[in-house]
C-alpha cells in the first residue's frame, strides 16, 4: 500500500492513507458524501447491501485519504468471489478533485487487494458519472458481467480489471 511518504497530490502536498473500519467517524462523514452524490447524480443514495465488517483486513479494506489533516476522500474493497475484489465507496472531495487523490486510492486498493489474494477487481458505476468512468478507462478497467441489486438496469456500468495488468472478461 502507498504511504504518505511517496503518496502526493499534483500540487506537492502530502497525502496520508489510513485504514479505519467502516464506520469510523472520518469514514462515516466521507459514505454520507459520497451518498449525497449519488442522491444529487441519481435521485438517491446506493442501494447496494453493505456489511461494515465485509471492509476489514484481510478480506476487505477502507481507506480514508487525508490532506493537511483533512478528511479529502476514501475508497474501500471487499471480497466478490474467491479471487475478486469489489472497489466500493471511491469518492474525493470537491476541494480536492483534479489533483491525482482518486488515482492514489484506486493504486492503494488495487496493491491491498492484490497483497490479500485477489487476482482482478470489479466495480459497478454509473452513467451519471463521467468523471468515475474516465477515471476508470484510464486506469485499465473494462467492461464487466453485471451484479447485484443494478445487474441489468439502464445506465449501470460495471468494469473489472485484472490485478496482472489483463484485461478482465
Amino acid at each position: 500500500m502507498r504511504t504518505s511518504a511517496d503518496a502526493r497530490l499534483a500540487d506537492g502536498r502530502p497525502v496520508a492513507l489510513r485504514s479505519v473500519p467502516y464506520d469510523d467517524p472520518p469514514a462515516r462523514e466521507l459514505v454520507g458524501r459520497v451518498q449525497q452524490e449519488y442522491v444529487t447524480r441519481y435521485g438517491g443514495p446506493d442501494e447496494a447491501v453493505v456489511d461494515p465488517a465485509e471492509f476489514e483486513p484481510p478480506t476487505g479494506l477502507f481507506l480514508v485519504a487525508e490532506v493537511d489533516g483533512v478528511p479529502a476522500g476514501c475508497g474501500a474493497w471487499r471480497v466478490h468471489a474467491p479471487g475478486v475484489a469489489e472497489v466500493k465507496r471511491v469518492y474525493v472531495a470537491p476541494e480536492f478533485r483534479r489533483q491525482g487523490l482518486a488515482q492514489l486510492l484506486m493504486a492503494a486498493l488495487e496493491d491491498s487487494a492484490a497483497a490479500a489474494g485477489a487476482r482482478s477487481v470489479v466495480l459497478n458505476s454509473g452513467s451519471r458519472q463521467p468523471e468515475a468512468l474516465a477515471l476508470y478507462a484510464a486506469l485499465g478497467y473494462t467492461s464487466a458481467a453485471g451484479y447485484g441489486v443494478y445487474a441489468g438496469l439502464p445506465g449501470a456500468v460495471f468494469l473489472g480489471k485484472r490485478l496482472t495488468g489483463e484485461e478482465e472478461r
